[in-house]
């Protein structure tokens, strides 16, 4: 197993992502945009979690992205003006489509430039399951 969750880690590590484990439940984050503004930072994360069964040889992967920003606002229609905090946070629920997830970072697709495919992030990660001969679900934990 330890063979399995090193490989996984790499694929985080090759999009500059951090992998953090509680309790054999393993989660990870890669910042995919940025954007700064006057007095005002918003960033775009990308996030995962995947948790391991030994017992059933199988790997359970889940995503989403996560909209976060801390400063003053402009005072445009969405927020009102001052200091605050705000996360949005948009999950792939349906199981099997693969879309999901660049449908919905369609709604960013206005706000920040970033190229990632999230597809193939979960393709990877659904080999290397399968390489060690684990099934892959993809579920949300």
């Amino acid at each position: 197993m330890s063979d399995l969750i090193s490989d996984l880690k790499k694929i985080i590590d090759s999009y500059s992502g951090s992998v953090k484990e509680n309790k054999g439940k393993y989660s990870f984050e890669i910042v995919i945009a940025q954007r700064k503004a006057f007095l005002s930072t918003k960033k775009l994360t990308y996030s995962g979690k995947f948790q391991i069964d030994e017992a059933e040889k199988e790997l359970t992967f889940s995503e989403m992205l996560k909209e976060s920003g801390i400063g003053l606002s402009s005072g445009d229609i969405d927020s009102t003006p001052g200091f605050g905090f705000k996360t949005s946070v948009y999950k792939s629920w349906l199981h099997g489509r693969s879309e999901t997830i660049e449908e919905l970072s369609n709604l960013f697709g206005k706000k920040y430039s970033y190229k990632i495919d999230f597809g193939s992030i979960r393709k990877a990660f659904e080999k290397k399951a399968t390489e060690f001969g684990y099934t892959f679900k993809y579920n949300i934990l």
